[in-house]
Order: C-alpha cells, then sequence, then structure tokens
C-alpha cells in the first residue's frame, strides 16, 4: 500500500522538544492519520518558517501544530503565514516549567488566531485529538471512530466507577 499523503505538520522548535510532544503523534497513528515533522525555529530560521507555513495548504496540509517552549512563538508565526488552524503545544521548560511558553501562545493578538492545549503530559495527545476532530468535520469515517473514542472513555470512566464502588463496600466497617 503507497503511504498516505500527510495531512498534519508538526512543527518543532527544537529536535529536543520531540519526547516532550511525541504523544500527538501517538494520537494521529492511532487514528490512521499522516503527518510530517519537521525542525524550524521561530527565532533561528524565521524565513524557512514563513516559507514551510505559507505553502502547507498547497502541499495538501489542513493543520499545523507548532510546539516550542520558553520565548515560543513558533505557532504564532506559523498562523502568520497561513490560512490553516494551528495548534500550539507549549513545551515544558526548567525555567518556569512551561508557564512561560503557554503564555508566549495565549497572548496572540487578534487575527492570528492559535489554539493552545496545555503544558502537562495530556497537551500533545490533546492536541493530536484536536487535529484530529478538525479533520473528521470533512470525513464521516473519522467521526466514527471519534464517537468509538470517546465511548471507549466512558466505558473506561464507568468501570473505574464501579471498581471503586465494590472497593469501598469492601473497606466499609459493619456494625
Amino acid at each position: 500500500m503507497a503511504e498516505k499523503a500527510p495531512l498534519v505538520g508538526i512543527v518543532l522548535g527544537s529536535a529536543n522538544d520531540w519526547p516532550k510532544v511525541q504523544g500527538a503523534a501517538e494520537v494521529l497513528e492511532q487514528f490512521g492519520i499522516a503527518y510530517e515533522v519537521s525542525v524550524m525555529s521561530a527565532h533561528r530560521t524565521p524565513t524557512d518558517v514563513a516559507e514551510y507555513a505559507s505553502r502547507a495548504a498547497q502541499r495538501g496540509l489542513k493543520v499545523l501544530i507548532g510546539a516550542a517552549g520558553g520565548a515560543a512563538h513558533l505557532a504564532g508565526v506559523l498562523a502568520a503565514h497561513t490560512i490553516l488552524p494551528v495548534i500550539g503545544i507549549p513545551v515544558p521548560t526548567e525555567l518556569a516549567g512551561g508557564l512561560d511558553s503557554l503564555l508566549s501562545m495565549v497572548q496572540m493578538p487578534g487575527d492570528v488566531p492559535v489554539a493552545v492545549v496545555g503544558t502537562n503530559s495530556g497537551g500533545p495527545r490533546n492536541a493530536g485529538l484536536l487535529a484530529v476532530q478538525i479533520l473528521a468535520l470533512n470525513q464521516p469515517e473519522l467521526q466514527e471512530k471519534l464517537l468509538q473514542f470517546k465511548q471507549k472513555l466512558a466505558e473506561k470512566v464507568r468501570a473505574a466507577h464501579v471498581s471503586l464502588q465494590a472497593q469501598l463496600a469492601r473497606s466499609t466497617p459493619t456494625s
């Protein structure tokens, strides 16, 4: 089977960020969505970022994910040069645990939107899931996969509830 063309572009501010954000790629793989990963810096290679973002739609990409830490301007620079939806992953840093990255991303000026996920370990997964949800708007088969995913989440929580209730019942002293 021929490899599918990527629909999502994941752009990292540093190759060192990959272990912290690869959860986004894992979600895309779980849903069968092809993606590409690039390393570019908003500050060190700004023309590369601008060129990548400005050509992303014509190359067939549908969503961009920008992951950066510290002065995390990568997602904003991507958004400035594309009409595609951009999701920012604020990468945790030693300085402020990711708060600095988060604040850099959520303070975008009006008319240049960037959707931003959390700085915790769920952030990259949520970025991947948000990309899936965006793509599912026009793909009924992907919508069905998302519905099944949500149903499994609900079943897992309900099972945890039943398990906890049984545990509590066993540990409650009888009079």
